[in-house]
């Protein structure tokens, strides 16, 4: 059974999992927003940047760190977990420049907000989901600062067995977790219409 202290910060989850929900709802209308206009519209073409490939690899590995990070944390392996949560903000960081790489090859190709309708729903798509991943970052960046503040077992070990730091952890992760699989939806969906309506239009 949950302590009281614990108890006390439950509220955290119901909150955290009501952000999701409305971030979740929010993607959910902008995608079906772009599936009317290309419905009414079949002059909508777009080719996916190239370097797209590689930030959603990058925001899975992450994912795959953070899953080793909260095994190590559990096991009390915390030079181990201390390096994986490291891994998982470099890798967080690697795939929002890599988004912004993608950009920049758009905006070479000449596709703006103004002048390409499916360019303006990959912006404010990839824009939106690096919001919501920037959050992240900042907690994992908040969870690296508390690793490393304790390099000494025995101060991990307290920190390990706190309930509230449990939970902070916890947090992140599905957070984390969620922002990695919304990417991953996001850009299944844009494969799936760019191999519909192959090329680039203006």
């Amino acid at each position: 059974m949950l302590n009281q202290l614990t108890k006390r910060r439950e509220p955290l989850s119901f909150m955290l999992y009501l952000g999701i929900i409305g971030s979740s709802l929010l993607f959910c209308f902008i995608v079906l927003v772009f599936a009317t206009k290309e419905f009414n519209n079949q002059e909508i073409t777009f080719k996916i940047p190239g370097v797209f490939w590689a930030s959603t690899f990058i925001i899975l590995t992450s994912s795959s760190t953070l899953h080793w990070a909260n095994k190590a944390f559990r096991e009390e392996r915390f030079r181990s977990y201390r390096l994986n949560i490291s891994l998982t903000l470099f890798f967080g960081i690697v795939f929002m420049l890599l988004q912004a790489w993608g950009w920049r090859q758009m905006i070479l190709q000449g596709i703006t907000l103004s002048n390409n309708t499916a360019g303006m729903f990959i912006y404010i798509l990839s824009g939106l989901h690096l919001v919501h991943a920037l959050g992240g970052i900042i907690a994992l960046a908040v969870a690296n600062n508390d690793a490393f503040k304790r390099m000494e077992y025995v101060e991990s070990y307290v920190y390990s067995v706190n309930p509230p730091n449990q939970l902070k952890l916890r947090l992140i992760s599905i957070y984390w977790h969620f922002i990695d699989a919304l990417w991953l939806l996001l850009f299944i969906f844009l494969l799936y219409h760019a191999s519909q309506n192959p090329g680039n239009s203006h």
